[in-house]
């Protein structure tokens, strides 16, 4: 269930909490017009599950992912909406079992080598390293480079358009998740405009 694969061209990952789910689709369209083809939306609202299902119905182009997983009832759930793959925050052996029955990419989170370790042996070789820059950000996943070089990570939290450009210069990161690129108040206002400007600069970013 290990999502390096699915991820392997996605350099930047938007983060996005939805609220209206009628911004769903348009969002997903402004993103993909500008060179971002997969998306993370997160869990932590009621309009979420309904969003992923609709941007992965009318916005094939996107690779739509659920963040934010705290259950296997909701590894389920995202499933069936036609979510390609899960994030989550850390890792439960609940979780680990949900995702793997239902056959779907998962991207665990993680904290520490124990945990990494762990993982690395169930085979996730792509994990979330959560939050990335209260954590130690670039120096620590630079540490954890030589000790344990099989794992790549998907660092998350506290970054920014100036910050990721580091993290990406990095051998062990394949991908940086960002909330910068489709922020609360934009989506809120329906400011597709900025947000396009905000994502193009993302996608060059990633070039």
């Amino acid at each position: 269930m290990d999502a390096s694969e699915l991820l392997a061209g996605a350099k930047i990952v938007p983060v996005v909490v939805i609220d209206d789910v009628n911004t769903a689709v348009p969002l997903a369209e402004c993103l993909v017009d500008a060179g971002l083809n997969v998306i993370e939306v997160t869990l932590r609202t009621d309009a979420g599950l309904q969003a992923i299902e609709r941007i992965a119905a009318a916005v094939p182009a996107m690779a739509v992912g659920a963040g934010s997983i705290r259950s296997a009832e909701q590894i389920a759930a995202v499933s069936e909406a036609g979510a390609k793959f899960a994030v989550a925050p850390g890792a439960t052996e609940q979780l680990l079992e949900a995702a793997e029955r239902c056959t779907l990419p998962f991207i665990p989170g993680v904290a520490t080598p124990s945990e990494m370790l762990t993982l690395l042996q169930r085979g996730y070789t792509l994990q979330k390293f959560f939050p990335a820059e209260i954590l130690g950000g670039i120096p620590f996943l630079k540490a954890i480079a030589a000790p344990i070089p099989e794992i790549s990570f998907m660092p998350t939290g506290g970054i920014n358009a100036a910050s990721a450009v580091n993290y990406l210069s990095l051998d062990n990161v394949l991908s940086v998740g960002g909330s910068w690129i489709a922020p609360n108040d934009l989506l809120a206002a329906g400011n597709f405009t900025a947000i396009s400007a905000l994502a193009s600069a993302a996608a060059q970013l990633a070039r």
